[in-house]
């Protein structure tokens, strides 16, 4: 059956984004571009919530035609193109970039039809806040996290709303050069 994995940067209190919704603390470099570019190779669909999907639509399909893009992000330009995006959301009332579909009601039935069609795992993109209701839910199998060294104090805490323990296995951890660490759990 097919995985639900979270991709999420975080600061190291927890913080998905600042106060005023933004990510520039966000230790990324090329170092760490490459390992997520190898890590999404594993995933065929990319599930969003409204804001992360607009941020997305608005930047990743202007890559494709930029003369200057890098490899890494033209592979992934290339990549969420092709890749089937679930973007669930209330208050959209259509999607328009290329094989993305829109949910608006129920996300664990949704979910569940989508584990049991053929293909590569899932993986949810950001989206803190549709993330939370995976988690109230169980959805989530695996969470592969990016840890910046930056403590924000106050802004969009990532873990919300989990209402039982959630036992969980080290898979992987790396540092990089920038300080950024990686750790990927799964659930057990």
């Amino acid at each position: 059956m097919r995985k639900i994995i979270a991709l999420m940067h975080l600061s190291l209190d927890g913080f998905a984004a600042d106060a005023n919704g933004g990510m520039e603390w966000i230790a990324y470099n090329e170092e760490v571009a490459e390992d997520v570019y190898r890590l999404i190779n594993q995933m065929d669909t990319a599930i969003y919530g409204r804001t992360t999907y607009q941020m997305m639509a608005g930047y990743w399909p202007t890559v494709l035609t930029k003369a200057n893009a890098e490899p890494g992000e033209l592979h992934h330009a290339r990549w969420v193109e092709a890749a089937y995006k679930l973007v669930f959301s209330t208050t959209l009332d259509k999607v328009e970039w290329n094989n993305a579909h829109l949910a608006r009601g129920d996300v664990a039935g949704e979910i569940a039809r989508l584990r049991q069609q053929p293909g590569k795992d899932m993986m949810i993109f950001g989206s803190p806040i549709i993330s939370h209701e995976f988690m109230r839910l169980g959805l989530i199998d695996e969470y592969r996290l990016t840890i910046s060294p930056v403590i924000l104090g106050q802004g969009v805490p990532y873990f919300q709303k989990v209402q039982a323990t959630v036992p969980l296995q080290l898979t992987l951890s790396k540092t990089y050069t920038n300080g950024l660490m990686m750790v990927h759990y799964v659930r057990v």
